[in-house]
């Protein structure tokens, strides 16, 4: 078996991967990057993101106003319930210096777009999405001379002790040894390996779309596990988000989510409600979606608008099923007509008048009802009537390793490993227990990609 000689091993093609090679290299390390998918498909879910949250505490060219940190914290803390308090706020003290350092590898980005997400604040979009910011890393990575090995399933890493000595890598057809002084571990989650899914999800989790890359098998992470790392976060923890239930079963992507939620109602196979589609700004719900569709029978669910709201959501790729009545369209959708009109008809007397104003947590609410609708409740009673079937789509899973302010992975002797690092999805289970806000993971996988680089390049100088 050839062996190859590196200071810095990437495990890992996403965003975190190559901000932590771009770095390591930056220091002067010999980087490798070990890529599992062909180079068409590289990338990992990074290629499917647009955006990444960035505080600031004054109007940039990208972003007007402010987003201070304590707010960031605020809205990450309200979805995820708990976090690395210490870890979280290292990432957000950090996101105000990224777009500066993006640019300087030739990331463009565009001017703040307002609309239904709320995200002109406290966003920051790539020109071109993921795959445009992709490819102006792998450019740079190429330009600074980081080696890059494509097709490269890692078969098994040699840890000893939480020590990285080299991975045995198949690509090609055959095994070959890589050797490195520092290693970082920015491989992704589990989330396309269906049995273990279903491990933490049962039988439920054949139901679910994947809506990114199909090479998120979680072997870098179980490899580390049973080598003694320490694991972070709920096995059945994940970014999911509700998607259109006609989408493929890999890597489709941002197109297939459906943002009609707010704006509607959503109803199970019986036809009933089961959560207030309008707790929250839908970038501060969306990901709770898909595993509260994960819990209803069969793992489908139906959102459904009138003709009132047309035009105000971003559609689905997919047409939504179209009927002129409300037992017209439950029968399309295979759902009880007599219970659809019960759940219509309760949630139309419960509608309290009010402004509707779908850029602010507006006062068109229902009043007893269970589960209530707590804003952005209006009656559905303009016909043509719409509905979107959703199913959970997975976009990554919260299980991970646990890692210090360094970057290094720590073992379940409480000691951190001696040259291991972590960035990305591997890793955020530090920082998101459950729940989204839109762009962190991109943050997280960026600031952290950093860190694990400045500290694999400054292990591997010794």
């Amino acid at each position: 078996m050839n062996t190859r000689e590196h200071d810095v091993v990437i495990i890992g093609g996403g965003n975190a991967a190559l901000c932590a090679a771009l770095t390591a290299r930056a220091a002067g390390a010999r980087v490798i990057v070990l890529e599992c998918a062909p180079r068409h498909f590289r990338g990992g879910n990074s290629r499917h993101t647009r955006n990444l949250r960035v505080a600031h505490s004054a109007p940039l060219d990208l972003l007007p106003g402010d987003y201070p940190e304590d707010e960031f914290l605020a809205d990450l803390l309200r979805v995820s319930g708990t976090t690395n308090e210490a870890l979280a706020q290292l990432v957000i003290g950090r996101s105000s210096g990224l777009p500066e350092w993006m640019r300087g590898h030739g990331v463009r980005f565009q001017t703040s777009q307002r609309g239904t997400l709320h995200l002109e604040r406290t966003n920051a979009f790539f020109l071109g999405g993921g795959k445009a910011l992709l490819n102006t890393y792998y450019a740079a990575a190429e330009r600074m001379g980081v080696d890059v090995l494509y097709d490269a399933e890692v078969e098994n890493l040699e840890v000893d002790g939480g020590r990285f000595g080299g991975a045995v890598v198949r690509s090609g057809g055959r095994a070959q040894g890589i050797r490195g002084r520092a290693v970082v571990l920015a491989a992704g989650g589990f989330e396309s390996n269906i049995a273990w899914l279903r491990e933490a999800w049962g039988p439920a989790a054949d139901n679910f779309i994947i809506r990114g890359t199909p090479f998120n098998t979680g072997r870098v992470l179980r490899v580390m596990l049973d080598a003694g790392a320490q694991p972070v976060g709920d096995p059945k923890a994940c970014h999911a988000v509700a998607v259109d239930a006609r989408a493929p079963r890999f890597d489709g992507g941002i197109v297939t989510r459906l943002d009609a939620v707010p704006l509607g109602i959503v109803v199970n196979a019986l036809g009933q409600r089961f959560y207030d589609e309008g707790e929250d700004f839908w970038p501060k719900r969306y990901a709770i979606w898909g595993s509260l569709v994960a819990r209803q029978p069969g793992q489908i669910a139906y959102s459904i608008v009138d003709d009132k709201v047309k035009g105000r959501f971003m559609p689905s790729v997919f047409p939504p099923i179209e009927a002129g009545s409300m037992p017209e369209l439950a029968r399309s959708i295979d759902v009880p007509a007599e219970a659809l009109g019960a759940t219509i008809g309760a949630f139309n007397r419960a509608v309290r008048p009010g402004t509707f104003d779908h850029a602010t947590l507006d006062d068109c609410r229902t009043e007893g009802l269970a589960p209530p609708k707590t804003h952005w409740a209006q009656r559905i009673d303009v016909p043509p009537f719409r509905a979107y079937p959703l199913r959970p789509g997975i976009t990554f899973t919260y299980l991970g390793l646990t890692v210090d302010e360094r970057a290094r992975v720590i073992m379940t002797n409480g000691m951190p490993a001696e040259n291991v690092y972590a960035a990305g999805e591997i890793m955020a289970g530090n920082i998101l227990r459950r729940g989204y806000v839109a762009g962190v993971g991109m943050t997280i996988g960026t600031v952290f990609g950093r860190i694990a680089g400045e500290g694999a390049a400054r292990h591997a100088s010794r």
